[in-house]
């Protein structure tokens, strides 16, 4: 499902009336190549009136005003404040029209809302932050009953693109031993071949969330997205989730 004419994604979950949620594509944008054309990173290199003109032109279509974030791969969870770019890897918020927004370019981005649509949260989760954390800091901000809660998880690197060493799976089997489930072999015998969305859901499964949704859609393969793995100077692509004023 595509929002506002742009060509970006509506996320297809049974969150409540009340609350809206969008992920951008690389479409529709001012930035030149090697970023073409709607990054909305401001730390890439990219041409910083071109990521301006991107993220005016976000907030106009939408009807939000997107928080952005100093993302770091921690797992510090902070209240969306408009106007304040603060450090950390997910944001929460009760105000309407503030949309908690994460960016990414093979990372997980991790949405959040309330059955009730009072607070909604967004993540950014890479292997380190999702190891270390973010996914349960977010759960503690947003502060409802992990049965109130539902998540959609976003584009990221699949699970047949993303190899890694055995010091990711040890960091998550340390927490979890269900983990294991997550890792295949690699045709590198010393290496795995690891599923963020498996590690995520088990993550909130652990945290007493059930109500998951999303997953499957993997940036090195699908054009639409960003990804640094394809190309390592290139753009970002957010998700955002706010509150319907």
């Amino acid at each position: 499902m595509t929002v506002s004419g742009q060509g970006w994604l509506a996320p297809e979950w049974p969150a409540p009336p009340g609350v809206r949620a969008c992920v951008t594509t690389r479409q529709g944008g001012a930035s030149l190549a090697p970023f073409d054309s709607f990054n909305l990173g401001d730390h890439v290199g990219d041409d910083p009136a071109a990521v301006a003109w991107n993220r005016q032109h976000l907030q106009e279509s939408l009807g939000c005003h997107p928080v952005w974030l100093n993302q770091v791969h921690s797992s510090v969870a902070v209240q969306a404040v408009l106007g304040v770019c603060a450090t950390a890897d997910a944001s929460w918020s009760d105000t309407p029209g503030q949309a908690c927004t994460v960016l990414t370019a093979d990372c997980l981005p991790v949405l959040f809302c309330d059955r009730a649509a009072t607070r909604v949260a967004a993540a950014h989760a890479g292997w380190r932050g999702l190891a270390g954390g973010v996914l349960e800091a977010t759960l503690h901000a947003l502060a409802v009953p992990a049965e109130e809660v539902l998540v959609w998880l976003g584009p990221a690197i699949g699970p047949a693109a993303f190899e890694v060493g055995p010091e990711v799976r040890d960091a998550f089997q340390a927490k979890h031993p269900a983990a294991v489930t997550a890792f295949s072999p690699s045709q590198n015998a010393e290496r795995f071949m690891a599923d963020l969305y498996q590690l995520a859901r088990i993550r909130l499964a652990a945290a007493g969330v059930d109500a998951v949704y999303g997953g499957g859609l993997c940036t090195l393969s699908d054009p639409r997205f960003y990804s640094y793995r394809r190309a390592s100077r290139t753009g970002r692509f957010a998700s955002l989730i706010w509150l319907e004023r």
